[in-house]
């Protein structure tokens, strides 16, 4: 006998089908089902027919698909006896827990004696998915599949993030063909180059139109996306971690959670279930009513070169601008002065600050400001104290290739979490420090996933002593995003580049995942120190105040024209983060190739920004009209170009909006859109709308 067991979030629905014999299969995904929609019927009109080529029966995909049903794809659960022979498991079904928040179902082999949990949460708008599972001996466990769900067959392509250093969250749509799509993050950390997130469109998809299905694996270590389909057409989606590189029988396991989210409106629909997800049940702020500051960090300013005096002037100029917080990045530990020694040595270097970094606090928040510190806890340099006292503490041999002159401390010792919460607990305790940048700056030996585990124990542990200090991950910039980090910090960084143009299309994209409030994004210096490019103070400053905005430049380069300009943007920020940093980020379709533009729109869709960006010279000769998103088509909208100032000279016959508000209908707004001014590369227009 089969049972039928339904979860609901508020836009989505999961449907399984839990046999007495066998594990649970997902026979409906998707928006939210009819109050009275009848489960059988619904797994009645699923059901497969066979061929005279196949078996009697159709293997079902299963949460775990198991060699036991002859199936014939990649299995979702790969086991060992200790002495290398595999184990083909075959479970029933011992007992389940039903409410409304989620639901966990237990399996059990008796012969083998092993248990599988199924645990299906409701967060948010999403699912969070888990699979564990447990032996009565130590086995060898090579794969276990986070929940398996199957893809849906009404799409031709998945939407992929990839990316690199200084160019992260770049979308590749990848088709659908017969056989395996293997995806793997293997260096240790989520990586640059592959973002744990998917996107299933269904043909017909668009920005803000048509279902869209995603999946986010929230782990901060190696993991593995597995979309396979199969010679009968059906498809399925796997993740999980990459298996360690060595092996060890264990009597228990647990993957992370998958996250899910279902929408009929497009890829806009996916980004606003993640947002709200992430910043409303998964991010945990000390203080969720505080106002996001704006950040100063001195890194692109001075470098190594820490002088108490001119970091003082920097900090000054800084507050006048607006910054609401200084953060003091790599530098300030003993004999650091460059990336060749001493991480690991987390005491203040006396030579660069005598007096330690007391007279640097005082002066900091008597400007106003709070202070913060950059770390990097997992690391060490060869040149230091620490690794002198403690070789054995190194993750892989001492004969690897280094990375950025460093190497790693083996995060799964009891001893090396021990040290580094005790230095970060020292410091904290002594100085004001309400803030940390915590830095991984190169990739592991090997994969490796106690390294991620002992990372979490770490955070979590220095949590619990400062629960009121805000942390950001930063990894060279977005090698560490995801659900799980966000868990334990607060904000991340989303990139090394500060190239605004750059930025605006990495911004746009991880959008579709992470909400404004948490992700980091400065005004770098006037020529980028990782494109070369210069670009103008007006379009570095406008795209930095689309999400939680800083700093990161010398201001005392900033000429009188430029530092009006950035005070101007800064104080226009700070006006308008509360409901930005509470609403959701929506992408806006352009029809032309050279303009990318999006959406923020209020909690309560009283208010919206629109964020235009000319990103290179457009083919045609005139601008086309952007159309908006995510308006009320019945509602009256007052929308005012708030930085109409910003025209170049070239416009001969100046559009309407330059020289007054304009009053429209959300259908007008998203039908037939408005013209704005013809633009050089690199301007970003901001339309701010407010319901009438």
């Amino acid at each position: 006998m089969t049972r039928f067991e339904r979860v609901d979030s508020p836009e989505q629905s999961l449907v399984f089908a839990i046999p007495n014999a066998g594990l649970p299969s997902c026979i409906y995904w998707g928006t939210r089902l009819p109050a009275g929609e009848q489960l059988e019927q619904l797994a009645l009109a699923v059901q497969s027919d066979v061929n005279g080529g196949m078996l009697d029966a159709v293997p079902a995909i299963t949460v775990a698909p198991l060699a036991k049903e002859t199936f014939p794809g990649q299995l979702g659960m790969k086991l060992r006896h200790p002495d290398g022979r595999g184990l083909d498991p075959s479970f029933e079904i011992e007992g389940a827990t039903i409410a409304s928040e989620g639901s966990v179902w237990r399996f059990v082999d008796p012969i083998l004696e092993l248990q599988y949990q199924l645990s299906v949460e409701v967060v948010g708008n999403a699912f969070a998915l888990q699979a564990s599972l447990e032996a009565k001996t130590p086995i060898l466990i090579e794969w276990l599949a986070a929940p398996v769900i199957p893809a849906p067959l009404d799409a031709v392509e998945t939407i992929e993030f990839s990316g690199r250093w200084c160019g992260e969250f770049q979308m590749s749509r990848v088709p659908w063909v017969a056989g395996i799509r293997l995806r793997e993050s293997r260096l240790g950390r989520t990586s640059h180059e592959h973002f744990p997130g998917l996107i299933l469109p269904s043909i017909g998809c668009g920005e803000a139109s048509g279902t869209a299905r995603a999946m986010h694996y929230g782990w901060s270590g190696g993991h593995r996306m597995l979309a396979e389909q199969l010679p009968d057409g059906r498809r399925q989606v796997q993740w999980g971690n990459v298996a360690d590189r060595d092996l060890v029988p264990s009597t228990g396991y647990q993957t992370s959670k998958l996250y899910l989210a279902c929408s009929d409106k497009g890829l806009n629909g996916i980004a606003e279930q993640f947002q709200l997800t992430v910043r409303d049940y998964i991010v945990d702020f000390p203080d969720s009513e505080r106002p996001r500051p704006v950040h100063y960090n001195c890194w692109e300013a001075v470098y190594f070169d820490h002088k108490p005096e001119e970091l003082v002037e920097i900090a000054e100029r800084a507050a006048a601008l607006g910054a609401e917080r200084f953060v003091l990045d790599d530098g300030w530990f003993l004999g650091r002065n460059d990336d060749t020694s001493s991480l690991g040595d987390w005491f203040v270097d006396q030579l660069k600050y005598p007096q330690g970094l007391t007279p640097l606090i005082e002066k900091v928040h008597e400007l106003g400001m709070s202070f913060g510190l950059w770390f990097e806890p997992e690391m060490v340099n060869e040149d230091s104290e620490l690794f002198r006292r403690n070789p054995e503490w190194l993750l892989g041999p001492v004969d690897q290739v280094r990375g950025r002159q460093q190497l790693v401390l083996d995060m799964s010792l009891g001893p090396v979490r021990a040290y580094l919460l005790q230095r970060l607990d020292a410091l904290l305790s002594e100085y004001p420090i309400d803030y940390i940048k915590w830095d991984h700056n190169r990739v592991l030996p090997h994969t490796d996933a106690n390294q991620a585990r002992g990372f979490y124990q770490l955070v979590d542990a220095l949590r619990a002593l400062h629960p009121r200090v805000e942390i950001e991950s930063c990894s060279s910039g977005g090698g560490r995003i995801d659900f799980g980090v966000l868990e334990r910090t607060h904000r991340v960084w989303l990139s090394d580049s500060n190239d605004a143009l750059e930025r605006f299309w990495m911004q746009r994209n991880a959008a579709l995942f992470l909400p404004a409030v948490v992700t980091g994004s400065h005004v770098g210096p006037r020529v980028c120190h990782t494109s070369g490019r210069e670009l103008p103070i007006e379009f570095r400053a406008w795209v930095a105040a689309t999400r939680h905005m800083g700093f990161e430049m010398d201001p005392r380069e900033l000429t009188e024209h430029e530092a009006t300009v950035l005070t101007a943007v800064t104080a226009w920020y700070k006006s308008n983060r509360d409901w930005m940093h509470k609403g959701t980020i929506q992408r806006v379709h352009s029809d032309d190739p050279a303009v990318l533009g999006e959406m923020h729109i209020s909690q309560d869709k009283d208010q919206f920004a629109l964020f235009v960006a000319q990103m290179e010279a457009s083919a045609q000769s005139l601008p086309l009209p952007v159309r908006m998103v995510g308006l009320d088509p019945l509602v009256q909208y007052k929308i005012t170009l708030v930085n109409a100032d910003q025209q170049h000279g070239i416009n001969r016959a100046p559009v309407a909006l330059t020289r007054d508000s304009l009053e429209l209908s959300g259908l007008a707004l998203m039908s037939i859109g408005v013209q704005l001014p013809i633009s050089f590369p690199a301007t970003l227009w901001v339309i701010k709308g407010e319901k009438l």
